[in-house]
């Protein structure tokens, strides 16, 4: 069964509270994509009047990290998930709602299968573009995940 959003923002809720209260939200997810939306408010700020960059990491890791959690769930499998790395650039402030897209669905199936096959972990990066309400690019991130199967 594929994770809704709904139900994946009521699982923030209880296992990421601080991603939930800071306002880190999915709107839409498959195989393929995952996006989450965050607005700039009070409680998520920097000194600077902008998104503090840890809140645009929440995000920007849960539009990858729920793909994953989405086909280790499809596989009926005990898969562990982590991530081991993080790459991250800003161009601009962020401020307003801050959109997150992450479009590298298609690499975690074959990790899976290769984990399944080998019994070996695998690791894959995943790149997440943040954008602001205009479509201008405020941060990207780069995470990577590794997984492999529980003993």
């Amino acid at each position: 069964m594929a994770i809704k959003p709904s139900k994946f923002n009521t699982f923030t809720f209880f296992k990421l509270p601080a991603a939930w209260w800071c306002g880190v939200r999915l709107k839409y997810i498959d195989e393929k994509k995952a996006v989450t939306t965050v607005r700039h408010k009070w409680v998520n700020q920097n000194p600077f009047k902008s998104m503090f960059w840890a809140v645009q990491g929440m995000a920007a890791e849960l539009s990858t990290g729920a793909m994953v959690m989405n086909e280790i769930q499809k596989s009926g499998k005990r898969i562990s998930m982590l991530v081991a790395n993080n790459k991250a650039t800003f161009t601009k402030k962020a401020t307003g709602r801050i959109t997150f897209t992450c479009k590298d669905g298609h690499l975690i199936a074959d990790a899976i299968q290769n984990t399944l096959r080998t019994g070996e972990g695998q690791t894959l990066w995943m790149e997440s573009v943040g954008v602001n309400s205009d479509g201008v690019e405020v941060s990207t991130f780069h995470f990577e995940w590794t997984i492999k199967l529980k003993s």
